[in-house]
């Protein structure tokens, strides 16, 4: 039986988020993987996967922001607002002044309404879209709220081998969950009236994951081990409460405990140091969200039953 946890993948490109999770069931030999946080198939970088009792975890994990570093292309637009899409027209933005892009990113930023791309994952009227826009249907998608703390231009390129009439933007983008970063793109080609998608998406942070947790399909594959352990996941994506041993006997047993007064869900630690479950207050209580380490188990968070025999 694998140690149960979290493995940070950064993923390759031309991977979809599917595709890793099969690459770590047969690296870590075992089916039990699950991830959070899909990526485009394009994009690069943080993708967050649970293994064995870790994948208890990926539901609840706090995932509402996110960052990325991206190059957004102006002077042409695409069917999917993104380099895989068919070209849908542009215009010349070999000139576009770079006050003007700022500006138009400044507009961008913030709390917005956000038409996502007609081939993302949104449901309308419970079927995806990208399947509706392969199966020939015209998909209009309702502007939602998102917001967007960090829209910032880190270099600006004129031209490239394949075309002289467009400029190359690399960016930052710190947002919420939901957010569509070719969207940004499109709308900012859009306003700038050049058309726009993009070309390159690295996520850098997922929630409290970042690249530094993150290791190759590569790397991986030399040395099959966890980005975080039960315990470290834990208290790394949620408030820690450190409880007595009768606390935590009671929760290992799926009893609610007394309160801590503590917002949201957190995680209940044993006095060995180890984690037992997720709690979240109410009704006068704090009541298990998840159990970890089960009354019976052993060893880091559970992590076998215990031995036959007093």
């Amino acid at each position: 039986m694998p140690t149960p946890g979290l493995v940070i993948v950064d993923k390759p490109a031309g991977f979809t988020s599917h595709d890793v999770v099969a690459r770590l069931r047969r690296i870590l030999r075992t089916r039990k993987i699950g991830h959070a946080g899909t990526l485009d198939p394009m994009a690069t970088g943080v993708l967050v996967c649970g293994v064995d009792r870790g994948t208890k975890l990926l539901g609840h994990l706090a995932l509402d922001t996110k960052a990325y570093t991206a190059t957004i292309r102006l002077g042409a637009s695409t069917t999917t607002d993104d380099a895989e899409g068919e070209p849908t027209g542009g215009a010349d933005a070999s000139a576009v002044a770079e006050d003007a892009i700022r500006a138009g990113m400044a507009a961008l930023t913030g709390a917005i309404e956000q038409v996502p791309s007609s081939v993302s994952a949104v449901k309308i009227d419970g079927k995806r879209a990208y399947a509706r826009v392969r199966a020939g249907e015209d998909v209009v998608i309702p502007a939602r709220p998102v917001t967007v703390s960090e829209f910032t231009l880190d270099a600006l390129r004129r031209g490239s081998p394949e075309s002289a009439t467009v400029t190359d933007l690399d960016v930052t983008v710190s947002c919420s969950s939901g957010t569509y970063v070719r969207a940004l793109a499109r709308d900012l080609g859009a306003a700038l009236g050049v058309g726009g998608h993009l070309t390159a998406l690295r996520r850098t942070r997922v929630g409290p994951f970042t690249l530094e947790h993150a290791r190759s399909l590569s790397d991986l594959e030399e040395d099959p081990a966890l980005s975080l352990d039960l315990d470290g996941a834990v208290a790394t994506a949620f408030p820690r409460r450190d409880a007595d041993a009768a606390t935590a006997a009671d929760l290992s047993h799926g009893r609610p405990v007394p309160v801590a007064g503590i917002d949201g869900t957190y995680g209940v630690f044993a006095p060995d140091g180890h984690a037992v479950g997720l709690v979240a207050e109410r009704d006068g209580a704090a009541r298990p969200v998840v159990v970890l380490a089960p009354a019976g188990s052993r060893g880091p968070a559970g992590s076998g039953p215990a031995p036959d025999g007093p």
